[in-house]
Parts: C-alpha cells; structure tokens; sequence
C-alpha cells in the first residue's frame, strides 16, 4: 500500500509540478534578443496559472522590446536625411563669407532642426501608443467638439471650411488625442488641395461607435496608394510633388484610433477627392467610468 501511494504521489506530483519545469527551462532559454519562447501550458491548478501568468509577462516585455526596437530603427531612417543636409551647409559655411549667405545656412539648418523635433515628437508617439496610459479618458460632449475641431482645422490654411454635420451627445475617449489625429487629417487634407477646395468635418453618434471624418475635393489617393498610406514613412506616389513630409501623419491617426479599440476608413477617388474616418468605440474603455446621467 505504501509502494502504491507512493508512485501515486510521485506521478500526481509530477504532473502538477510539470509546468514549473517548463516556466524554468522558458527562463533558461529567453535572451535579450529572443522572447518568444511561452510555456506550453495544459490543465488547471496553481502551477499552471503561474505558467499563464509568466506567458502574460513576456508578450508584455516583448511588446516593450519591440516598441523599443521599431522606434530605434524608424529614428535612424527618418533623422539621417536632415542631419546629412545640416552637416553639408554647415560645412560650406564655414567655406563662405558671405554674411548673407551664412544667414540663408542657418536658416536652412534651423528649419532643418524644427523638422527633427517634430519627427522625434511623432516617432514617441508611435513608440507609447500601444502602452498603458497612451489614453488619457474622458467624456466628451460630441456636438461641442464637432465644432471645436472645425475652429482650430480653420487655422492650418485657407480652405472652403465646413461642418458636415455634428454628433449629438457623449462618448468617452481621449480628446487630445482625438483632435490630434482629426488635425492630421485635415493638415493632410490641406497638402492635396488648393485654396477653392472644400474641406468638411463631420462627425456622427450612435449606441455603439463615434464617427469622425474629414472630407475634402482635393486630388484623391489612387486605389494602390489607399493599401499602403498608413504604414510608417510611406508617402503617396506624387505627394512628393505637393509637399515635404515624413509619412507619419496617416500612422499617427491609424495608432490613436487602434488605441481607442477602432480603426480609420478611406474613400477616396484620384481628381474628386477623399473621405477619412475615424471609427471608436463609444465607450473606449468599458467599465472605466459611470455613464453620466442623461
């Protein structure tokens, strides 16, 4: 009987422990440049909720490694072309003596400069938008803001300005980040049209998700250009003919609305125009908050 009691003891031991083995040889194996290795966890039990729990914490490190990763590589491509512009003039400056010439190379270079601070400011962006506390959560009036995003779009250039239509009641997300990704938008909407173009934003309210859109009847994304505008550094195919830019703005808008559990949509056709909307849930964050009294 003790024979017996003890090989079941062993084997019933043997399994329960198992994936503490397993958490331990997970461990062993995870290098710096190596997370993906997860305990392959089966049945029930303390040991086997330690095992989850482990696997939990290393998509979160990996996640952070990878961010860290991307935002490494992204600054190294995006930054290398100013400061190669930056190191030639100032090195012709100190060639030239001509006061007025010095004057256009430091100008040059500063705006230079400007440029690098805004690409920085994007690619942090990009780095935090999937981590805890990107979103700053709060309930929004949506018909205020509907006209609070069209008075500050109508600083950015002299366009046809209008309010396609404004959301009636609250949703709960983040608002500046929000009026951010509609500012890139319309900022966006303002390199691909001219001064008699229209640009609208709107934005609608029903049980389940906020519309945002902005509007304009400007020259159009072409059908393979829609497929690839929102990945990081990507520019349309002649948008290099209208204005300079990082192609950061459309990933800025594409990273705040999957922060918020949505996405953005675009319909666009080349010499008519395009349509961008902004897709989130009405609530981002269930259970975060009481919904206010109507």
């Amino acid at each position: 009987v003790l024979l017996i009691a003890s090989a079941c003891a062993w084997l019933i031991a043997g399994r329960v422990l198992k994936p503490v083995g397993a958490l331990t040889d997970t461990a062993r194996s995870i290098s710096q440049s190596d997370l993906t290795h997860r305990v392959n966890v089966r049945g029930a039990g303390e040991a086997a909720d330690m095992a989850r729990s482990f696997n939990a914490m290393l998509d979160r490190l990996e996640a952070v490694f990878r961010s860290q990763r991307e935002f490494v590589r992204d600054a190294n491509h995006e930054l290398r072309d100013p400061l190669t512009i930056m190191r030639g003039h100032l090195e012709l400056m100190s060639l030239d003596d001509d006061p007025a010439e010095r004057q256009r190379t430091i100008k040059i270079v500063l705006d230079e400069l400007d440029r690098i601070g805004r690409i920085v400011g994007d690619l942090q962006l990009l780095a935090e938008a999937d981590q805890p506390g990107f979103l700053d959560l709060e309930w929004i009036d949506a018909e205020l803001f509907s006209h609070e995003l069209v008075s500050k779009a109508t600083a950015l250039d002299a366009r046809r300005w209008e309010l396609d239509r404004a959301a009636v009641g609250t949703f709960f997300a983040d608002r500046h980040r929000l009026t951010e990704a509609v500012l890139n938008l319309a900022h966006n909407a303002v390199q691909h049209t001219d001064t008699e173009d229209t640009i609208a934003i709107g934005a609608s309210l029903n049980e389940d998700v906020v519309r945002i859109w902005v509007r304009d009847t400007g020259s159009g994304v072409s059908v393979s250009d829609q497929e690839i505008i929102f990945n990081r550094f990507t520019r349309g195919t002649d948008a290099h003919r209208r204005y300079a830019g990082g192609g950061l703005g459309l990933a800025l808008v594409k990273a705040i609305a999957e922060a918020h559990g949505g996405h953005v949509e675009l319909e666009s056709r080349l010499g008519e125009g395009s349509t961008f909307t902004m897709v989130v849930p009405k609530q981002a964050n269930q259970g975060a908050a009481e919904w206010p009294e109507s």
